[in-house]
Parts: structure tokens; C-alpha cells; sequence
């Protein structure tokens, strides 16, 4: 095995819509892409990166909206007014084309989640093996994003985040891991509203329970026991209807590769290997 590169290469896309990403580990070895969730950036994957640098090529990007992409589109262009997930799914076609990467394992959590589903209906030669954590075919409702929208636009990032413990972690995580859990919330408090509604506006579209069924690739299903925004339903909804499909659970709520990152890390790499 090739000794990993311990240097982070970040970059830019070419282009008007420029994607933030950062790129690690061994040149020549497989690679994985990380794919974050609704509100938080890059920076969620970094126990998992460090782990998987050792043996894989680990590409992480911030979303549409989120992180270093929307600092890099500051003027909110293919922002403002919404998108749509067949733009988050084209974004990293984008942006694999534009680092000459043919084929990647994907590991997405709940909005990546759904963005790798995506990708594993739409463009399967792309996609070697498929992680979804903490997601579902159809995230949520259309009228209870549209409204977390509106209400972002109107009033700032602020109750969102306020609430963002309770829904994304567990009450002993809080209560054992405060500095971990202010991190990822004021991550939260600082994304656009612009780009944080887009993205609830593509969740409100996104529906993907009938098209399941098209997935080939070899798939593992990540569901938090405690979890009530993604279910462990949802996630044997998505087992019952994908060919290649294994699921496993784990003790933890939303964000469960936070919550449980050495349980997340282990199936990961049992599941790529």
C-alpha cells in the first residue's frame, strides 16, 4: 500500500460556479467522497478522512450554499431562489470531471445521503459503492421545507441553529461532548441563508422512493437508532427496495458519524474494503 500523503490539497473549480474541496491521502489509491449533511461543511468528516487517508484517495467538498462554496460564490449565483437536487448531483459530477476522477466509493449523510442515491440512479458508471447515513429516499415534507426556507430568508440563521442540538445529537453526546456540538452549530449560525434555503428548496422537490429500484451499486445503509429525523423506517424503506443493499444501526441521533465516530469509521471501512 502506497504511503498516504498527510499534506490537505485544497482548491477551487474552474468555472462561474466555483466548488470548495479538499483532497487527501495516497495519489493512485481508490478514492472515497464524503458528502455532508443540511448546515454543516467539509470539516463534519474529519475523524472519517483521517482514517480513510491511510488507504484512500479522500475527497471532501462543501455544498451548494454551505462552507467555502458559498464564500467562493459570494454573489449567490446558481444560489438565489432555490436549486434543485438534480444541481446538487450535477455539481459533483462537476467536480469529479474536474479533477480527471472516473469512478468514487460515495458516502453521503442525510442531504449527501440523498445526493449519493442520486448520483447511484443517475450516473451508476460513477459511483463503485454507495453509503447512506442518516437519510432517506424522501427527506421530510415539501411544505415543512419550503417554510424552513421562507423563514430562514426572512429571519436570519439564528432559531435554526438554536434548535440544531436537539435535532441533530443525542442528550448524553450533548451533555459529553459540548465543544464538539457548539463547533458544528455555529458552523450552522454562519452558513448563508441563501444557500441554506436553496438547499431546503431542492429537499422539498426531492423524491426519489420510486427510482430505488435502479440502483446497482453495492450499498450500506447507516440509520441512528435514536434518530427522528431520518428514521431507521426510512432507511429499511431504502433497504427493501435497493438490489445490493445492508444496513446497519447505530446508537446515536442525527449526526451519527459525530456522535459515534468510531462505531461510523469501522462500518465504513469494513463496508469499502
Amino acid at each position: 500500500m502506497a504511503a498516504p500523503t498527510h499534506g490537505l490539497q485544497h482548491g477551487l473549480t474552474a468555472g462561474p460556479e466555483p466548488i470548495a474541496y479538499t483532497l487527501e491521502g495516497p495519489p493512485g489509491a481508490p478514492v472515497v467522497m464524503l458528502s455532508n449533511s443540511l448546515g454543516t461543511t467539509l470539516d463534519m468528516w474529519q475523524q472519517q478522512a483521517a482514517a480513510l487517508a491511510t488507504r484512500y484517495r479522500v475527497l471532501r467538498y462543501d455544498t451548494r450554499g454551505h462552507g467555502a462554496t458559498a464564500a467562493a460564490n459570494a454573489d449567490q449565483h446558481g444560489v438565489a431562489g432555490g436549486a434543485t437536487l438534480d444541481q446538487l448531483g450535477a455539481d459533483v459530477l462537476r467536480l469529479l470531471d474536474s479533477l480527471a476522477i472516473d469512478r468514487v466509493r460515495f458516502c453521503g449523510i442525510s442531504m449527501g445521503g440523498l445526493i449519493g442515491l442520486w448520483l447511484a440512479i443517475h450516473a451508476p458508471g460513477r459511483v463503485q459503492a454507495l453509503v447512506v447515513a442518516n437519510s432517506a429516499a424522501r427527506i421530510g415534507n415539501a411544505q415543512g421545507w419550503t417554510d424552513r426556507a421562507n423563514f430562514v430568508e426572512a429571519e436570519g440563521m439564528d432559531a435554526v441553529a438554536d434548535g440544531a442540538p436537539g435535532r441533530w445529537f443525542g442528550g448524553a453526546f450533548r451533555a459529553q461532548a459540548p465543544q464538539v456540538v457548539a463547533r458544528h452549530v455555529e458552523a450552522l449560525r454562519m452558513c448563508p441563508p441563501a444557500g441554506y434555503a436553496a438547499c431546503c428548496r431542492a429537499l422539498a422537490e426531492a423524491d426519489l422512493r420510486g427510482q430505488l429500484a435502479r440502483i446497482t451499486a453495492p450499498t450500506l445503509l447507516i440509520a441512528g437508532l435514536c434518530d427522528e429525523v431520518t428514521t431507521p423506517a426510512d432507511a429499511r424503506f431504502m433497504l427493501d427496495h435497493i438490489a445490493h443493499a445492508s444496513y446497519a444501526g447505530i446508537e446515536a441521533a442525527h449526526l451519527s458519524n459525530l456522535e459515534a465516530p468510531q462505531q461510523f469509521t469501522d462500518l465504513l471501512l469494513a463496508f469499502l474494503q
